[in-house]
């Protein structure tokens, strides 16, 4: 499993490991309110509430592919992440904190 490879060292894993942790949040906290972005490798939407349809999504939260590990695995805090800026929140739906961690 890619997670676990970069858990272990292994960053040649961190693309698919970022993308499965995103369709494991897609899949646990369905809906389009929030839009997750995690580029270069990929983004979702998720949160039940208004549905977002055209443009620039109002709920949005950015990250590093490495911010976005720490997170979805537990390694990270998201309360230490907007502290120190790692995280790009926009909206006022665009926290996803309730979600985490993921493993």
């Amino acid at each position: 499993m890619a997670v676990t490879a970069v858990r272990a060292g292994d960053q040649t894993q961190l693309a698919t490991a970022v993308r499965f942790l995103l369709e494991e949040l897609g899949t646990r906290a369905e809906g389009n309110t929030v839009e997750v972005r995690v580029p270069p490798f990929g983004a979702v939407q998720c949160i039940e509430g208004p549905r977002h349809t055209r443009g620039t999504p109002p709920n949005v939260v950015e990250m590093s592919p490495e911010i976005w590990f720490a997170l979805a695995t537990g390694e990270l805090s998201w309360d230490a992440a907007v502290a120190d800026g790692s995280i790009h929140a926009s909206g006022i739906r665009a926290e996803i904190k309730d979600q985490l961690p993921l493993l």
